[in-house]
């Protein structure tokens, strides 16, 4: 049985730094893209970073690029979303997907991500 489990949320005020988590198991982690996405409330879930299988090539949104990090370690099967300079506007649940690819590509389409977590909620206060 697939999982990804997020972790590392929290209420934090504006201009601090959080590191979020997704650990996996029953899958070949080394063989999937790994994405991290966001919803706030009413609105739909929005591309944060994706990060290729190898860790080699990384994509951001331009809301996030210079602030968030994406990284990954697939010996333990774990991926890390780097957040620094919060800002209230980054509040939302964040969730990490998993795509299978044959290629060493990153990946900005929800729809296309075969596995999900349940989430972890991020809070930027003023």
């Amino acid at each position: 049985q697939v999982q990804l489990v997020e972790s590392g949320g929290g209420l934090v005020q504006s201009g601090a730094s959080l590191r979020l988590s997704c650990t996996a198991s029953g899958l070949a982690f080394g063989n999937y893209v790994i994405g991290w996405f966001r919803q706030a409330p009413g609105t739909e879930r929005d591309f944060v970073a994706s990060i290729s299988r190898s860790g080699k090539n990384v994509y951001y949104s331009e809301d996030v690029k210079g602030r968030f990090t994406i990284s990954r370690d697939n010996a333990k099967m774990t991926a890390f979303l780097q957040m620094d300079n919060l800002k209230p506007e980054d509040t939302a649940v964040y969730y990490c997907g998993a795509d299978k690819k044959r290629v060493d590509r990153t990946n900005i389409t929800a729809r296309m991500y075969e596995y999900w977590g349940r989430g972890t909620e991020v809070t930027v206060s003023t």
